[in-house]
């Protein structure tokens, strides 16, 4: 009831503090309302100085001379500049359009010179080939067939672009192989003075394979891609070709696009090729000669070096002779592009400087309009002002109506606190007096609770006390059984025979205690020893008797000594070890009963055993109750299912 009433209470003052909110928007209103007026009054002024100001100088100005004919004079010098401008602009069009060529065909050039400077570069690497070269050109007459030169010189490739096909598919060392009709020319051309000049040397079939047809039809290849064989990209002398068809197969080698590529595994089913060329690949099939099965590899191809150009000194100089026109042309373009750039920026600046002057004098000649509208514009803004006058008095008196509705208002809420806190004041009252009680009940509770826990120790501590005392009436018992059957079989009596009067009567004369039996039994032994005229194997027998007792007696003395060493040891260990157990198991104890507590139920841990001296029996026992009204019982599955 507390709690619900703090909470009405929360409410009525977040309510008052909405109310002291809802006067200060009402004063904030009034506050803008008059700073609003008071702008307007500011306005007011601004707007009659602007208007005055305005029309005095629409009084003083003179009537607005005739601007027209400078104005048209302006125009024409425009239009004249405007085509000026477009003849300059078609000029640099025409110069950098110009310009460009140029370069173009510069770079054509410089980039053709150097394809020769690398062929050159690559002439004086391979110098003894070129030595070679130079050698055969001057002794042809010694051969009896066609020599040719090699191969990189005689092959003339119908489009630079296939170039990268060639090289790829024939060695370098080719390449840079003479070749030779007969065998008799090549020793004749391997011997050549005996310079020891190391080139490559080749002879073409005795049998020319120049003219050789392919296997199939270039036609039936199409639709796979393939648009030649490699015979037919480029030229050379019919030894060359002979030698190359017989040796590279060129005749039988496709070439073939990216469709190619893209279709090759089943060109590889299909053909039965051995060789193929994509735009950008070779690939060479086999078939495994364990497995029978189809094998391919491919390779990416390199760019041509050899054959996509040849030295040429007289080509060289032209290109120099044009690379140097061109440089002068270039020259010449940029001086004549350069004052034609200076031109239109002259241009500019005058086409800038006449649309200034003429913008001046249609603004002069704007200026009176203008100003008879701004002040028409003016006068209406001021008459606006004027009708939004606001009556500040009728304000202060609205404001002031709302504040007292909302004042009394907020007395019906503090009337209200006031009895709602009267009503929390009585409460806690009540309260204080409920916790006093509660804190007296709580100590006569936890009092009991010790005074039991005490008498559960005790009793605990007396169970096991008879507990002890039973278990030594157990064994004494047993030790009386015993001693009992010893007797019976001594005297040679049956278990359930009773025992005679003779005896009876024969024990009652002797000794009680064992010191007095000990002595008289040293006495008949004596007696014994006097007779005279025994067999001497009766006195043996007994002799013999008689140590055996006595060795019986001392091992059952070291027998007894040695079970009391035990004994000894076992309650020593045991009491150090049983005193901490139960210490522990108070402990675990005392919690487990607060808990118990906590959930308005009774709970006990102790320590069970049902034999004393049989540790591997000893167990927790937990023992609870779940109901005032129930006894405590052990914690079982059974008896508290669920629990």
């Amino acid at each position: 009831e507390i709690r619900n009433i703090s909470q009405k209470c929360k409410e009525k003052q977040n309510a008052l503090e909405m109310k002291d909110k809802q006067i200060e928007e009402i004063n904030q209103a009034f506050r803008m309302k008059k700073d609003e007026e008071t702008n307007r009054q500011k306005k007011i002024h601004q707007t009659q100085k602007i208007i005055e100001e305005w029309q005095n100088e629409l009084d003083t100005m003179a009537v607005c001379e005739n601007l027209q004919p400078q104005i048209d004079a302006v125009n024409t010098e425009l239009k004249k500049l405007q085509e000026e401008k477009a003849n300059i602009d078609n000029d640099v069009s025409d110069l950098r359009a110009e310009k460009n060529n140029q370069e173009r065909e510069e770079k054509r050039i410089i980039d053709r010179l150097g394809q020769l400077n690398n062929i050159m570069h690559m002439k004086e690497e391979f110098r003894d080939t070129h030595s070679a070269l130079m050698w055969l050109r001057s002794n042809k007459h010694k051969f009896k067939k066609k020599a040719c030169e090699p191969m990189m010189l005689e092959i003339n490739m119908k489009d630079s672009r296939h170039a990268k096909y060639i090289e790829n598919h024939i060695s370098s060392s080719d390449l840079r192989a003479f070749v030779f009709e007969c065998q008799e020319d090549m020793e004749t051309f391997l011997v050549r003075d005996r310079q020891k000049l190391r080139v490559n040397a080749v002879c073409a079939p005795d049998e020319s394979c120049a003219e050789i047809l392919p296997s199939r039809p270039i036609e039936e290849l199409h639709r796979y891609g393939f648009y030649s064989y490699l015979r037919e990209l480029f030229d050379a002398p019919s030894p060359v070709m002979s030698y190359l068809c017989n040796q590279y197969r060129v005749h039988d080698v496709p070439v073939g696009t990216q469709k190619t590529r893209d279709m090759i595994e089943r060109i590889i089913q299909e053909t039965n090729l051995k060789q193929i060329y994509t735009a950008e690949e070779r690939y060479v099939i086999k078939i495994s000669s364990y497995t029978k099965q189809t094998i391919s590899s491919n390779i990416c191809l390199k760019e041509a070096q050899c054959l996509t150009s040849s030295v040429d000194t007289e080509e060289r100089g032209q290109l120099e002779n044009q690379r140097q026109d061109i440089s002068n042309t270039l020259k010449s373009l940029d001086a004549r592009l350069t004052a034609l750039l200076e031109r239109q920026k002259l241009l500019d600046l005058r086409d800038n400087k006449l649309r200034q002057e003429k913008k001046a004098l249609l603004e002069r000649g704007n200026w009176r309009r203008q100003l008879e509208s701004k002040i028409g514009v003016k006068y209406d803004s001021l008459r606006q002002l004027e009708q939004d006058a606001i009556d500040l008095e009728k304000e202060f008196q609205l404001a002031n109506v709302k504040i007292k509705e909302i004042n009394k208002q907020k007395a019906e809420l503090v009337n209200e606190l006031m009895h709602l806190m009267k009503r929390i004041v009585s409460l806690n009252v009540d309260k204080v007096d409920l916790a006093f009680q509660m804190t007296r009940v709580t100590a006569k509770k936890n009092r009991l609770q010790s005074e039991y826990k005490a008498g559960t120790v005790q009793l605990r501590a007396a169970q096991q006390r008879f507990h002890e005392l039973d278990n030594r009436k157990q064994l004494l018992y047993e030790k009386c059984k015993e001693l009992m059957k010893h007797a019976q079989h001594i005297c040679r009596l049956g278990p359930d025979q009773d025992f005679p009067q003779e005896f009876k009567v024969a024990f009652q004369t002797l000794p009680k205690t064992l010191e007095e039996t000990g002595a008289f039994l040293n006495e008949e032994k004596t007696r014994a020893s006097c007779f005279t005229g025994l067999s001497p194997s009766v006195v043996d027998e007994y002799n013999k008797q008689t140590q055996e007792i006595q060795q019986l007696t001392e091992y059952l003395e070291d027998k007894r000594n040695e079970l009391n060493n035990y004994k000894q040891n076992i309650a020593q260990v045991k009491e150090k070890w049983i005193n901490l157990l139960k210490v522990m198991i108070e402990q675990i104890n005392g919690k487990f009963s607060e808990f118990f507590s906590s959930m308005q139920c009774v709970g006990e841990v102790d320590l069970h055993m049902e034999n004393e001296e049989e540790y591997e029996k000893y167990g927790i026992r937990i023992r609870v109750k779940f109901h005032s009204s129930a006894e405590l019982h052990e914690l079982t599955p059974y008896y508290h299912s669920g629990g």
